[in-house]
């Protein structure tokens, strides 16, 4: 009995780390590819796609990522053959499509604090503008 009571505390003390992942030291978002829709006559929205690839320092990968695009969180999607790409997509009213967006990258620390208003934790920007 102690030595499953023992068992069960190890497993619950080194679960957590496990689960939580490595950490991106000095992260960098490079190779940005900026994607929009271009025919405006027929749909009511613009979408937006956003590839990029994130280099970090300790050579970390399959870091889970969050993105802050003019207020809106969204999820962003990995790779799945394990490099380091990501790509993060949404859609705006034509009306207000136009014009500059900055998209702030957040790891799942900094998205947690993003979400509890403290804007620390941000890795990375990328910019995109519609083509007109």
């Amino acid at each position: 009995m102690a030595a499953t009571y023992a068992f069960l505390c190890c497993v619950l003390l080194f679960v957590p780390v496990a689960v939580l992942g490595e950490s991106c030291t000095s992260p960098q978002v490079v190779n940005e590819r900026v994607y929009t829709t271009e025919e405006a006559f027929t749909s009511s929205e613009t979408a937006f796609v956003v590839e990029f690839s994130l280099n970090c320092k300790n050579g970390a990968k399959n870091i889970f990522l969050h993105a802050d695009i003019n207020g809106k969180q969204l999820p962003v999607s990995r790779a799945i053959d394990g490099s380091n790409d990501y790509q993060v997509s949404w859609t705006d009213e034509h009306k207000t499509a136009a014009g500059q967006y900055t998209i702030k990258f957040y790891d799942e620390d900094g998205y947690s604090a993003l979400r509890k208003a403290q804007r620390s934790g941000e890795i990375g920007r990328a910019s995109c503008r519609e083509r007109v």
